[in-house]
């Protein structure tokens, strides 16, 4: 891939493996070659009146005009209804994108021919539809996909199984449904950014996105998604250690920095890819997630972000939080959440923006390194047994847990068990009895025996007792 001077020859002229469309004069597309590289992102407002005469940007199908373009670019069919039928001849095309534009309908089937495709962006437009099936002989090349922020349909795409050089997967804030499904935990094992937020997946979430080696970004926040928080997420291999900066490549021109949108402390921010290769997160906010927060998290000592909130998780805090030493970001707020902070948690030495209010906690906040930072109340509110800085509640004897408090933080997942071990210990210990009883003679022989003394010996007592009863009874006596 190759830049040119816009104002040269070679540029206006020549061949091009890269089609950048900027703000100079351009009266068509008559002579653009081979594509290898379209970019149609609104970042050009003379474009916008040059091209298509609207001064309010790019918007309607994709334009027509690019059937005219030369050799394999011509598509067969410029009436179809569905967008973006002109790209489907763009055979040697690589990089695609449309991203922040007005385009509007459907996605021709055939646009999966354009199989040298390794970027594609049609983010921020108001595509729709379903996502098209591949055909079974596709071979895909696609290394980075944004459908972001329009409003397409349907189940899952099933195009991505095929994709095994997919590393970044970005189809958040559209009207997907269905549950995700489990292959993909098999199926791109080269995918490093997974974003389904702002859909409407629901279900379980499948244990085996932990197969996945190379995941380092997890979005799945603002979904319909039930259950617990598997605990095999503890094996996620990528996210257990610090990602360090990569030295740059040497290539022979400029390479197309990928991108993407994250809910970065609480603000929704875009990364290049340079800087995306070091962030490590996980962001299952809002949905309906039960249960515990698996101790088993805490084993992704590489996290920046951890954001759980908006949910019904239960029972206490991981006890080892504060291995999380990299976190700089943590949000449990809005759960079911009960017991003591754990004090390990001022081991956060990172730690920049928390969140815990809401919820059940109890007892004196941890302080010490970055907590003493933190100074904002709101962190802590509507936890009406917490007290200590930086919360106007001094603590009390009464308002401290007992020193067994942090061992009894889920007195509601313990005590069943505690009670099914009683009832089995009685009626272990019943049969047991009756079982030697039954077996051993001599045991049987005893017990018989003595039985039979005791009856003996109470038959011999019994009048003594009942001459006294009527000697205590009888007031002459």
């Amino acid at each position: 891939m190759r830049l040119l001077l816009r104002k040269s020859d070679d540029y206006m002229k020549g061949p091009t493996q890269m089609w950048d469309v900027g703000a100079d004069d351009h009266e068509t597309f008559h002579g653009a070659g081979i594509l290898e590289h379209a970019d149609l992102s609104l970042d050009e407002p003379e474009f916008e009146r040059i091209l298509f005469e609207d001064e309010e940007g790019l918007a309607g199908t994709i334009p027509h005009q690019l059937s005219k373009l030369p050799k394999n670019v011509r598509s067969s069919n410029t009436s179809s209804n569905r967008s973006g039928s002109a790209f489907c001849r763009l055979l040697s095309l690589e990089i695609l994108d449309l991203s922040n534009n007005q385009f509007t309908g459907e996605l021709p089937e055939c646009w999966w021919e354009m199989q040298a495709l390794q970027f594609m962006d049609l983010s921020n437009n108001s595509f729709s539809g379903e996502i098209p099936a591949a055909p079974l002989s596709h071979n895909c090349s696609l290394e980075s996909l944004h459908l972001a922020g329009n409003d397409f349909t349907g189940f899952f795409p099933s195009v991505i199984k095929g994709c095994s050089e997919l590393a970044t997967l970005h189809i958040g804030s559209n009207r997907f449904l269905g549950g995700i499904p489990p292959w993909i935990g098999s199926g791109p094992l080269s995918l490093e950014i997974l974003s389904l937020r702002s859909n409407n997946f629901a279900g379980e979430i499948p244990s085996k996105l932990s197969q996945l080696p190379n995941l380092q970004l997890l979005d799945l926040a603002n979904n319909s998604l039930s259950g617990s928080i598997p605990k095999e997420f503890g094996n996620l291999t990528s996210m257990k250690h610090a990602k360090v900066m990569p030295s740059p490549l040497l290539t022979d021109g400029p390479k197309y920095q990928d991108r993407i949108d994250i809910i970065w402390k609480g603000r929704e921010l875009i990364f290049q890819r340079t800087v995306v290769q070091l962030m490590i997160g996980i962001d299952f906010s809002s949905n309906s997630l039960s249960l515990c927060i698996p101790e088993e998290l805490t084993n992704l000592q590489g996290l920046w972000f951890l954001n759980l909130s908006n949910n019904y998780l239960s029972c206490s805090i991981p006890e080892n939080i504060g291995s999380l030493k990299y976190l700089e970001s943590l949000d449990l707020s809005q759960n079911e959440l009960s017991g003591t902070i754990p004090p390990d948690m001022s081991n956060l030495f990172s730690l920049e923006m928390l969140n815990l209010s809401s919820y059940h906690l109890s007892g004196k906040i941890p302080t010490g390194n970055q907590l003493q930072t933190l100074t904002d109340p709101s962190i802590y509110s509507n936890n009406s047994g917490l007290c200590g800085y930086p919360l106007d509640i001094p603590c009390t004897n009464a308002s401290l847990p007992s020193d067994g408090g942090s061992e009894d933080q889920c007195e509601e997942c313990k005590d069943p068990w505690l009670y099914y071990c009683v009832i089995a210990g009685i009626v272990f210990g019943f049969w047991l009895w009756c079982g030697m009883l039954f077996s051993i003679a001599k045991l049987r022989r005893f017990v018989f025996f003595f039985s039979d003394c005791k009856y003996k010996i109470m038959q011999k007592v019994q009048p003594a007792k009942q001459f006294l009863s009527k000697e205590d009874s009888d007031p002459i006596l």
